[in-house]
């Protein structure tokens, strides 16, 4: 099963926190989309599937489209029944014109920050760039894993290797019985017909 969060990585401005307050390398978690109510709450779009990135209080980054990321304290956070967001509240942010303010922001974490996996999981960050192999033929190389599209299913996104084409591959364990990170590779059965669309 795939975990993800988002690929992008950014770095952050701590010119005014403490020395060693550096976080290193931040990865987008979500991006706010609107305003809740009138008190400063936000809507948030998750990019990753560990719901205690917007419900467990604490340090986070803040950073709009052609910004810095900043620091900022998430008080709380919940789900918004029946729809795929979380509403957050943070430090500093008392009311729906501040809320405004942070629509398209998005919400980052440090990289290094991963939370743990069950077996058979993968975080995206881990898949992305590994060499595709056929099951069939190991040290024939198919491509590379550029991207996970998430589609209802999860769809892993293939450079070939022949051609630069883009293929999509489901990934699921039928298809996709086997993940070798440490070697960098992942083992495609793929059904008749899958490589020719």
């Amino acid at each position: 099963m795939m975990r993800r969060e988002a690929s992008a990585l950014a770095v952050a401005d701590t010119s005014n926190e403490a020395p060693g307050a550096d976080p290193g390398e931040l990865m987008a978690v979500g991006r706010f989309v609107a305003a809740q109510g009138m008190g400063g709450e936000a809507r948030l779009l998750p990019l990753s599937d560990f719901p205690e990135r917007f419900t467990r209080p604490g340090l986070r980054w803040l950073q709009a489209p052609k910004g810095a990321p900043r620091p900022v304290r998430l008080l709380a956070g919940r789900p918004l029944p029946g729809k795929n967001l979380f509403v957050l509240r943070l430090e500093g942010v008392s009311d729906r014109t501040a809320a405004e303010a942070l629509v398209d922001q998005h919400l980052l974490v440090p990289a290094n920050d991963r939370p743990s996996l069950e077996p058979g999981e993968f975080h995206l960050l881990d898949l992305v760039g590994l060499q595709v192999r056929l099951l069939e033929e190991p040290q024939a190389s198919l491509g590379t894993v550029t991207d996970l599209i998430h589609a209802g299913n999860d769809l892993l996104e293939v450079e070939l290797a022949a051609g630069g084409r883009r293929l999509l591959i489901p990934f699921v364990e039928a298809i996709v019985p086997e993940v070798n990170l440490a070697e960098g590779w992942i083992g495609l059965t793929p059904p008749p017909g899958l490589l020719d669309l």
